[in-house]
């Protein structure tokens, strides 16, 4: 099978389709060989010349499958897109942790998949007897210069509960005990680049006093007490806003 449109790797030792299809289907996913012969298994671990790659779309045609597509970004150049193929199960397909680590899986293939592991972000609103939600004003990071609730990345060997209350000592110095609703979860791509990112957004109230506030130097340059309604017109995080939107 000949393609249209090829360009070389940086090691110049496989043609690859400007537009490739990303076929993911409980964690496993479509490889073809430079033919577009498929399905291809990686082996982990292992370190050789580039065999295998995401299928351009009239490749996975005629291969038989169909789909829904899920979105587009661009890596150096080519254009991926995500797509939910229309099958019950891909027994022979590879499983998308295997394609990481194996070199003979083209690299475009495997940014493609690195960038769809979700991003995991805890937050908590921190609310006083008065209703207010207490904010932080963010000196680094993706919000500099703006308010939102404490929170951040989670760690890899923790849940979300547990995060953001880390994070909430780390920012604001104080502990707290969440309460027993189920979190807020919301899910969002925010550029073309592709990368998902996933918020728990958790409740807790706290009444001590703002003294008690020792704020994390060169992270948050400040805090306040918000009405729901100042929060809210105040947030610029669409997880943000989504969560101060159910108070």
């Amino acid at each position: 099978m000949r393609l249209l449109q090829t360009k070389k790797n940086s090691r110049g030792d496989m043609d690859h389709p400007v537009s490739v299809l990303y076929l993911e289907h409980d964690g496993k996913v479509l490889l073809v060989d430079s033919d577009g012969n498929g399905p291809q298994l990686p082996v982990m671990n292992t370190v050789g010349n580039t065999k295998f790659r995401f299928p351009s779309p009239e490749e996975a045609s005629q291969l038989g499958f169909t789909w829904e597509e899920k979105n587009n970004f661009q890596i150096l150049g080519y254009k991926v897109t995500k797509a939910h193929p229309m099958i019950e199960w891909p027994d022979d397909w590879a499983w998308k942790d295997e394609c990481i680590s194996d070199d003979s899986v083209h690299p475009i293939a495997r940014e493609a998949i690195y960038r769809s592991l979700h991003r995991l972000v805890s937050k908590v609103m921190v609310l006083n007897n008065d209703g207010e939600v207490l904010m932080g004003k963010i000196e680094r990071g993706h919000f500099v210069g703006h308010w939102t609730l404490p929170g951040g990345y989670m760690d890899h060997d923790e849940d979300p509960a547990t995060g953001c209350v880390r994070e909430t000592l780390e920012e604001m110095g104080i502990e707290i005990v969440l309460e027993d609703d189920a979190p807020i979860v919301t899910q969002r791509i925010f550029t073309n680049e592709g990368i998902s990112f996933v918020s728990f957004t958790y409740k807790a109230e706290w009444n001590g006093d703002n003294s008690q506030i020792k704020l994390k130097a060169n992270e948050i340059s400040d805090f306040a007490w918000f009405s729901q309604t100042e929060a809210l017109s105040r947030a610029v995080s669409g997880f943000d806003i989504a969560a101060l939107k159910h108070l």
